[in-house]
């Protein structure tokens, strides 16, 4: 090959090469904008922070696309059954109509809401967090886009751009979240007076006892103090010993301990809709610190997922809560 040759092949190859820069670069700023809501994601609803990341990239072109510039949607989600705001662009047909967000804060978690509350994907949050190719490939068997190659594009972004690594800080998060059930503002500083009611991230928090007072899937508890016994806490809430105890199934000789729910009403057949319908175990946790966590009876935890009553939690175990 002549100079002459060399040199038209590099000319004619160089916008390709910064094409391809350019595309990293914006892949990378996006990345570092928007990790830590993908993150987010992940800890409040166990959607991989990488297939999150991943679907934004690839659906918004980085945050370039007209759709994310101008509609505030990084997913490409249609209007369905929206009501709210939205805009019209050509995609699969001509003048589709596509949801239109505030905010891009706005659009991821109305992702995550899509992903939770449509049957299609139930089989994905059945799935460990962590497990981003059997994600990616779930989303293009459900039907998620019409690209036969999208599992394996959502793939390559994650595994080019070293996205797994996020699922493992995600997961560290979701388990750090589920043992601060009692991390809000007391009733002290936040009501004015005993008659007022306020919204927490647990359900409502009513008039004082000695104990702040949360309601989780509809049910009153508290969280246990040290010195507390479930003597103590019957006789301040003017409740037979036996039945708070049968409310939160343990027997005559279970010792009390701090920082444990105590619900002063019986716990329910399956999990509030407020949750994910599933739920990973994690190092640490049993059957029973699972039904006391999400408010259900734990031999309906059993029943539900097919498990022998009394056979131990397995660590990564994905278990039904609904």
């Amino acid at each position: 090959m002549n100079v002459k040759h060399l040199l038209f092949l590099v000319l004619s190859l160089f916008p390709v090469f910064m094409t391809a820069q350019n595309l990293q670069n914006d892949y990378v700023s996006y990345i570092k904008q928007y990790r830590s809501l993908a993150l987010t994601e992940q800890q409040k609803y166990g959607i991989p922070a990488s297939i999150t990341l991943a679907q934004g990239l690839l659906e918004s072109q980085a945050g370039k696309s007209v759709l994310a510039t101008t509609a505030n949607n990084h997913f490409g989600i249609k209007c369905s059954d929206w009501t709210g705001d939205h805009v019209y662009q050509d995609d699969d047909q001509k003048h589709e109509c596509f949801r239109k967000y505030p905010s891009v804060y706005a659009s991821y978690e109305d992702h995550s809401e899509f992903l939770l509350t449509r049957s299609r994907y139930a089989s994905l949050f059945l799935l460990p967090s962590t497990d981003y190719k059997d994600w990616a490939q779930g989303l293009q068997n459900a039907g998620y886009a019409t690209n036969r190659n999208y599992a394996n594009q959502l793939i390559n972004i994650i595994e080019r751009y070293n996205l797994g690594g996020l699922d493992k800080e995600g997961l560290r998060m979701q388990l750090a979240a589920r043992h601060k059930p009692n991390a809000e503002t007391s009733i002290a500083e936040a009501l004015a007076d005993s008659s007022s009611v306020f919204s927490s991230r647990f359900g409502v928090i009513e008039a004082p006892f000695t104990h702040k007072v949360y309601k989780n899937n509809g049910i009153k508890y508290i969280i246990s103090a040290p010195g507390d016994t479930y003597h103590s806490i019957a006789k301040e809430f003017n409740l037979l010993e036996c039945l708070l105890r049968y409310k939160n199934e343990v027997d005559k000789n279970y010792v009390l301990q701090p920082n444990e729910v105590v619900y002063l009403g019986g716990k329910k057949n399956k999990a509030s809709l407020t949750v994910p319908s599933t739920h990973e175990v994690m190092p640490g946790e049993s059957m029973y610190s699972i039904s006391q966590y999400f408010g259900i009876k734990v031999k309906k935890l059993y029943e539900m997922n097919g498990i022998l009553y009394g056979t131990p939690a397995q660590t990564g175990q994905v278990l039904r809560l609904r």
